[in-house]
């Protein structure tokens, strides 16, 4: 649980950081995707869905990080 959660957490921190390199105007939008996509799975505890959710999210990240 610990160290899911602190992967889960690292992930949240990227992506926001992520999000500060986008354009001005959109950057409070990808900040709100962001968070949402974080609290629809907040009350998840199958382990296997959570591991699935945070390669996706790596995944994720990569592109937006290489779209801005």
């Amino acid at each position: 649980g610990f160290l899911l959660r602190a992967r889960v957490l690292k992930l949240y921190r990227l992506a926001l950081r992520a999000a500060r390199k986008a354009p001005h105007d959109s950057r409070a939008e990808l900040k709100q995707v962001i968070r949402q996509e974080m609290e629809s799975n907040r009350d998840c505890k199958d382990r296997q869905k959570i591991r699935f959710l945070i390669s996706e999210g790596t995944e994720r990240l990569k592109g937006l990080t290489e779209m801005l």
